[in-house]
């Protein structure tokens, strides 16, 4: 080995710089950690979006072996054709059928928060009662309802029938089809909504209730100044889930009514089970489905965006 002359300075080689930062490689570990939620998305979510959208400008009719492609005559077909009269119709009916979800959950479960806020035994086991029903399947609640919607030997026909008044044939008139169907859903709900807002309604200082009682304020005072402000995020919770899940009914209105009587029942979601399970139409399937993502999609943006002016989040 060579020596360095006297005198000399000695060389001192830098250390390699690494490829890569610290930094940088934690963050790829982190992403690598990702993956495997991302290869799920793509293959189950995403790809199957992307084929729906293409079998939408195909004819592609599960009775035929081969199909084209046909531009918008899918398109045309549901908004200027035949198709536009039942369009019109699973919307209002999916609106109406929203809007009524929506008003027993918010509504109804916060009057059940609000009567059922104590902290006793008593009213912990009424509680639990409310909210069970959540915890059955909704086939199951459909087919007991089935029975006790019956128009000859249904349970709500018979204590009608005891107090004077005559039967009604709840899922065969148009006008009783969807509120009979609004029943199974509100007695599984309401108390899914009545929890959600007692948890809220306890994580509420009790100092707010505390000054505004030192104030000279009454309950109605508490109610509409403290404690429905304060669970401004919860509602709005509340609201866009509800409606999301609302929007998306299918199984309930399968059992009980099949979309009828005279379509009288029939939401988005059954139509676009018609059009593929009952009339063989992919593509008309597949049309309609896109445009029912592209409605949901643009509801939850517009409420997500006008509802952050009115919730505080202060609590």
């Amino acid at each position: 080995m060579k020596q360095a002359a006297a005198g000399s300075t000695p060389v001192v080689k830098a250390d390699k710089k690494p490829f890569f930062s610290q930094r940088t490689l934690s963050k790829i570990v982190d992403f690598l950690f990702v993956v495997p939620a991302l290869v799920l998305l793509a293959v189950f979510t995403y790809y199957p979006i992307v084929k729906l959208v293409q079998i939408s400008f195909t004819d592609w009719n599960l009775l035929n072996d081969t199909w084209k492609y046909v531009g918008l005559k899918n398109w045309n077909w549901l908004f200027a054709g035949s198709g536009a009269k039942y369009l019109w119709n699973s919307l209002k009916v999916t609106f109406l059928y929203s809007m009524g979800e929506i008003l027993v959950t918010m509504v109804g479960g916060m009057l059940l928060a609000l009567l059922f806020n104590r902290m006793t035994r008593s009213f912990g086991l009424m509680r639990a009662f409310v909210f069970v029903p959540k915890y059955v399947a909704m086939s199951s609640a459909a087919v007991v309802f089935l029975w006790i919607l019956n128009t000859d030997a249904g349970v709500l026909n018979y204590l009608l029938q005891c107090i004077g008044l005559p039967a009604v044939d709840w899922l065969n008139q148009q006008s009783t089809a969807l509120p009979s169907v609004l029943m199974l859903t509100g007695w599984r709900v309401i108390g899914y909504g009545m929890m959600i807002y007692l948890s809220a309604m306890i994580g509420i200082s009790q100092e707010y209730y505390e000054a505004a009682s030192l104030d000279g304020a009454n309950g109605f005072q508490k109610l509409f100044r403290i404690t429905l402000p304060l669970l401004s995020p919860t509602t709005l919770f509340l609201l866009v889930t509800t409606f999301l899940s609302s929007m998306k009914v299918f199984q309930s209105v399968d059992i009980l009514t099949s979309g009828g009587p005279a379509r009288s029942t029939e939401v988005f979601v059954y139509l676009i089970y018609r059009y593929a399970m009952v009339d063989f139409r992919m593509d008309r399937a597949s049309t309609a489905a896109v445009m029912f993502f592209l409605i949901l999609l643009t509801i939850t943006i517009l409420t997500m965006k006008l509802s952050d002016r009115s919730v505080t989040y202060d609590s």
